[in-house]
């Protein structure tokens, strides 16, 4: 599996991925929208991680250069 997420990228997916799960765990928790926000967060949270996004593969967007992929 091929990186596709720049630093850039990745670094904006966790920092969101963290608010999401803030406001999915505390102000709205116990809801659906608290269940949706902490799901989208870690989405977010593993795409971040890894890399790697699968609907960018499917649209054939790649944000990272060359000499970032392994």
């Amino acid at each position: 599996m091929k990186t596709n997420v720049g630093s850039i990228d990745r670094l904006i997916r966790l920092l969101l991925a963290s608010a999401l799960f803030y406001l999915g765990l505390f102000p709205y928790s116990g809801t659906g929208l608290g269940i949706g926000l902490v799901v989208a967060g870690g989405v977010l949270l593993v795409t971040g991680l890894v890399g790697f996004c699968g609907l960018y593969s499917l649209l054939g967007i790649q944000t990272s250069q060359p000499n970032e992929q392994l």
